[in-house]
Order: structure tokens, then sequence, then C-alpha cells
């Protein structure tokens, strides 16, 4: 009886000492959490007025109450604190083991020994969850577990996966539903429940708001058509793929879906005959969540209609982004070379003039007027499909585009809002456990033409719901859009 109060006694004293510790790490990445905006969010002088300092010191109570009471919960509290400032490019991410530095532990997968013999048996039995399943990483194998009504979805050949490391659990809920517990990498593999349906006579398995896979037969071919050409009755995001095609002899079609990279400038100069000889263009940017401005400069040359001007950013001199930048320089990690040390050295200049205040890059100036020396006379008309999936320099893009008096926006609903407050970095808090991703620019339209959590409203309202999935097709709005602009024409 001594013995086991005794362990009991041992067990109470870890969990006490263990609870002190997470809530000793939460409140110093909630102190710093605070401070960090305090001093170097340059939206806080804009957010924090007398009429709401008063509702950010009650949430910060309410909060460190929290993290006392349940630390374990660290993540949701630092997000909210972040999120009352209601900026996009100012927030919260957790760091798992395998994104910390490479002297960090990394964590393992589990694996399943899998019979690579006996797959083959399990392939014609279609009425079964178990056997062989294709998808656009590659192929894993479904097998009822031999101890328990489960079953166990193993890599055999699954990105850049482990052959037999275990990725899915799954139980059955009914004849073609099923629990899921899936196990990322990304999350150092750590359980993630889920569910998961059996579709199209059990030819394909849906991960709810994942991914697919089909259920693998002897024609490779046929097997990849229906996994690209399945419509998920339960879509992971909106999977929209860059697109140019012609639609009628006047209207051509652009679907560009990010400005992360440079399908803009690809897509167009590839087709750029076709696109400067009609007289109407479509520029479908649904779901483009920005990215670089330098990405979209051949659209904005394309439409270019008169000068205009475009109003710059000022960068926030505070002396933790100046030690940042001095820490880049020491660690050689600025790029472009010598051309980027020169763009880093000026700013830092400036700063150091400034601290605490707002200062404009010698190199980009304050404002600027656009005037190009060619205004193309196709395309006529150009209409730009929006949504509220539009954010960051996909609302830059924007912005300049209603200089134009060729373009006319189309949509169903304002852009995300998320601008404002530009050219985000990241800082770990104290515990390495989260970081911080906050901007260090302030628009120069500001304060009286803000864009953070309003957006830009389209011209014209495309009365037709909006597509959750396009992929690669044409949908209705698209051909609103070209009716649209084409009896624009007529008239």
């Amino acid at each position: 009886m001594r013995t086991r109060t005794f362990l009991l006694l041992i067990l109470f004293i870890g969990l006490t000492s263990n609870l002190k510790s997470q809530t000793c790490d939460c409140a110093k990445d909630f102190d710093f959490l605070v401070q960090k905006i305090k001093v170097d969010y340059p939206g806080y002088r804009d957010k924090v007025t007398p009429k709401t300092k008063l509702e950010l010191l009650q949430l910060e109570q309410d909060l460190r109450k929290k993290i006392k009471n349940h630390p374990d919960s660290c993540g949701i509290y630092l997000s909210s604190y972040a999120d009352w400032f209601k900026d996009n490019h100012l927030r919260i991410q957790r760091i798992w083991a395998s994104q910390g530095s490479e002297n960090a532990p990394k964590a393992k997968p589990k694996t399943v020994a899998v019979n690579v013999d006996s797959i083959a048996l399990l392939q014609p039995d279609s009425s079964s969850i178990q056997g062989v399943w294709h998808s656009f990483r590659g192929d894993i194998v479904i097998v009822k577990n031999p101890n328990s009504s489960d079953y166990s979805g193993v890599s055999l050949s699954y990105g850049k996966c482990e052959k037999n490391q275990l990725l899915y659990t799954l139980t059955r809920i009914s004849e073609e539903e099923y629990q899921l517990i899936s196990y990322p990498d990304y999350y150092d593999f750590q359980p993630e429940k889920g569910k998961a349906s059996l579709r199209l006579q059990k030819k394909v398995l849906e991960l709810h708001d994942d991914t697919r896979f089909v259920r693998k037969t002897n024609s490779s071919v046929a097997d990849d058509a229906l996994l690209h050409s399945y419509i998920p009755e339960y879509p992971n995001g909106s999977n929209v793929y860059p697109l140019a095609l012609r639609l009628s002899d006047s209207t051509f079609y652009l679907r560009i879906p990010s400005f992360m990279c440079d399908d803009a400038e690809i897509l167009t100069k590839k087709h750029w005959a076709e696109i400067t000889s009609m007289p109407n263009l479509i520029i479908d940017i649904r779901n483009n969540g920005g990215g670089q401005d330098n990405y979209y400069q051949i659209l904005s040359d394309l439409i270019y209609t008169q000068p205009y001007e475009s109003k710059g950013v000022e960068w926030y001199a505070t002396k933790s982004n100046i030690k940042m930048y001095e820490e880049c320089i020491r660690k050689g990690e600025i790029r472009n070379g010598e051309e980027g040390l020169r763009w880093t050295n000026a700013l830092l200049k400036e700063m150091k003039k400034n601290i605490g205040g707002f200062v404009v890059h010698p190199m980009m100036g304050i404002d600027k007027m656009i005037k190009n020396d060619t205004i193309y006379p196709y395309p006529k008309r150009v209409g730009i499909i929006i949504n509220e999936g539009n954010a960051s320099s996909a609302e830059q893009f924007l912005l300049s585009s209603k200089h134009s008096s060729k373009v006319t926006l189309f949509g169903n609903s304002n852009t995300a809002g998320v601008l404002d407050y530009s050219n985000a970095i990241r800082e770990n808090l104290p515990s390495n456990k989260y970081r911080l991703i906050f901007p260090m620019t302030r628009s120069r339209r500001l304060p009286e033409h803000p864009i953070d959590n309003i957006g830009i409203s389209p011209d014209v309202i495309i009365p037709y719901p909006s597509t959750m999935q396009l992929f690669d097709r044409l949908d209705q709005w698209i051909y609103f859009v070209k009716d649209y602009l084409e009896f624009m024409n007529k008239k």
C-alpha cells in the first residue's frame, strides 16, 4: 500500500512539474508576443486607439488567466491575441520538430509490415476497402489489422514517405463511410482525426477536405484519367490551375491562380499574338492569394491605358527590425547578391535616422507616377474575375488595374482585404514552439483608403453561386463574363 501511495505521489509531482513548465513557457511566449506587437507591428498605433485600448487590455487579462489554468492550449491563446488586430499578415504559426533546426531531434513515423506478395490477392476485391490505391503522390495499400476491425493505410511508393510507413488508420462506420486518423509528417506524425468515404461503386476513396485515391487497376492510364477527372464531394481547397485558351473569335481567357510564380508571364507571352489580336480578355484570378508584385507586371502593362499614381509603402524603423536586417547581413542571408546588400544598407541608413517612426526606402521612392510608353489597341475590354480568396499582391494588382479604362471587375463578393500592412517576416517566440509572422511596412494609402477587412468590390455582380472546384474547367462565371464583354462590344 505504501509503495502504491509512493508511486502515485511521484506521478502527481511529475504532472505538477510538467504543468508548471508549460505555464511558464506559455506565459513567457505571451509576454514576448504582447511586447513584440506593441513595439514592432506597424499597425499598432492605428488599431489601438482610446476607444479600443480597454478592449485589448481586457482580452490580455482574460488570456493570462486561461494560460494559467490551461497552458496546454497555449497556441490558441497566442492566436487569439494576434487575431484581435484583424490582419492576416499578423499571425501565430506552430513550429513542429520537422520544421526546426538540423540539430533538433526528428520525430519518426510508425511502420506496418506488409507482405508484398499478398497485395496482388487484394486487387480483385472491389467490395472491400482493402487493396492498392493510387493518388497524385503515389500508391498506398490498405490492409485489415489482424487484431482489430480497423484498417491501416500504408505507403508503397507515396511521395517522400518510407515504404511501409503508416499513413492512415480507418474504422468503418457504415458500408461506405469511415472514421479516419492520419499521421502527417508536417505535424511530426501526430494523429489527426478526419473522415473518409468510398464513392463511385467503391472505385474512389475520398479523404474529406484532403485528397483522394482511386482503386488501382491493370490500366495506369485509366487510373490517372479517373483520378484527375473525378470531382470531389468533400473538396480540399479550391483546386485552381493555370489555364489559357480562346473562348470565341473575340474573347481570350487567362486563369492566374497565384502571383507566387511566373505563371502570368509564361502564359501571356506564349499566347501574346492571340491576346493582342482579340477585342476581349478575361483574367480570372479567383483564389489568387498574392505573392510578388513583379509576377503580375506583364498583365498590368498589357491592360494599361493612362498614367496613374501608385502609392508606395513606409517601413517601420524599430530597433528590432534594424537588428534583424543587420543579423541577415552578418549571416549572409540577403538575397540578390550585391544589389540586395545595397538595397538593405540603404534601408538601414534611413531607419537609423528615425527610430520608432516610418521611413521611405530611398531606392523605392515615396509615390510614383506610372506612365507606360505603349497602349495596346487590343484587348479593348478586360474582365477580371475576383472573389473573397484574393489578397495581398492580388489586391495590389486590382488596385492598379482599376486605373485602366478597359477594366471591369466581376464577382459576387469583395476580396479578402489583406494589403494595408505587408512585407511580412517571422520571428520565433522564446519557447521555440511558435513563431510570429508580422509585417514591416504600412501602405501610404492610409488612413484615407484602407483595404484591410474591407476588400475591393466587383463592378458587376455575377448572379451564379461560387464554384468550389475549378481545376482547369470552365464554369458559368466565365461564360457570364464572356457574354457580358461581347454584348458590350455589340452595343
